[in-house]
């Protein structure tokens, strides 16, 4: 039966008023996924470049001959594990590789022991906090270099301000840099003392972020002081606490400046770490791949730390 002309049309179907924004839906997506890929491909192309292609150079060139040679050659032959083989049968290996481990612990205990401290004092509000707050970061600010030399002439045996207030003190001067039984603590003193400002920084910004409600109702149930520490504070700063911790040892584990700048590795290797024995292969014996080999170790250290590490704060946060 046809249908009268000046009959209304039949509405459309649930089924077609449903279909039919599909593709301008589906445009509208592939326009925006689009527009972030274009966003995104940039950083991803700088952090190839200039992070993830130095690292894979890197680890490359510990299974190579790599010699001053290869700048002009450009031939590095491949010979497998022996850059690990020479770097892990030296006889600094196992003391560069304990005092990389003292130095790491030492420092970041020093650091975030006394950061937290600092932290939880300035976040008390008192004259001045601003100003004294500004200048504990002026050793973050000063370049390493400068910074281990002036701790070097600050603490050398003759003319060292350190040792020149000790025979103030009727004390006998002190051979921090000199003794190979003093020369390690003397260098993490001064690299703690390099890293408080950082520790200090995170914590500080970490402890802006608890509620002051917390320590209110706590008060009210007599929990001050420190109990509000260890049931507020601490908890609430786990996660910072995290990120500094993780920061602290993969920064402490290349520190090489102001070992450099304090002792060069001596007296007697006292000072050797996996960092330094990294430097003076590649950069004083000119064998890259066995310098190669040694930064490598560091950076499974690092791995092996930072997974240990966060895999234990999830099972104690869960």
């Amino acid at each position: 039966m046809r249908a009268h002309p000046g009959a209304p049309t039949a509405a459309p179907t649930a089924a077609a008023t449903a279909g039919a924004p599909g593709p301008v839906r589906r445009r509208r997506l592939r326009r925006d996924d689009v527009v972030k890929f274009m966003f995104v491909v940039p950083a991803a192309v700088y952090v190839a470049l200039f992070f993830g292609y130095p690292v894979v150079k890197n680890v490359v060139m510990g299974f190579q001959d790599y010699t001053t040679a290869t700048f002009f050659t450009g031939e590095a032959p491949w010979v497998g594990l022996t850059n690990y083989v020479t770097a892990m049968s030296s006889q600094l290996f196992v003391p560069a590789l304990w005092n990389t481990a003292v130095f790491t612990v030492g420092s970041i205990a020093g650091q975030f022991a006394i950061g937290l401290a600092l932290a939880v004092f300035f976040h008390r509000k008192f004259p001045l906090s601003g100003f004294m707050r500004a200048v504990l970061l002026l050793p973050w600010l000063l370049p390493l270099i400068v910074a281990s030399a002036t701790w070097r002439s600050i603490m050398e045996l003759d003319g060292g301000i350190l040792n020149q207030a000790l025979r103030g003190l009727g004390l006998d001067a002190v051979p921090w840099l000199t003794d190979p039984d003093l020369a390690l603590t003397a260098v993490i003193l001064v690299n703690i003392w390099v890293g408080i400002p950082f520790n200090v920084t995170i914590l500080y910004g970490g402890l802006q972020e608890i509620p002051e409600e917390q320590y209110e109702a706590a008060a009210l149930d007599g929990a001050t002081g420190w109990k509000a520490f260890w049931h507020i504070t601490l908890p609430n700063l786990r996660g910072v606490i995290s990120v500094v911790l993780i920061l602290g040892v993969v920064y402490t584990l290349k520190v090489i400046d102001i070992i450099l700048g304090l002792t060069n590795g001596g007296p007697a290797n006292a000072t050797q770490t996996i960092a330094i024995r990294s430097y003076q292969s590649s950069f004083v014996d000119f064998e890259f791949g066995v310098g190669a080999a040694f930064s490598n170790v560091l950076i499974v250290i690092s791995l092996v730390f930072a997974l240990v590490y966060l895999r234990s704060t999830r099972r104690s946060a869960n």
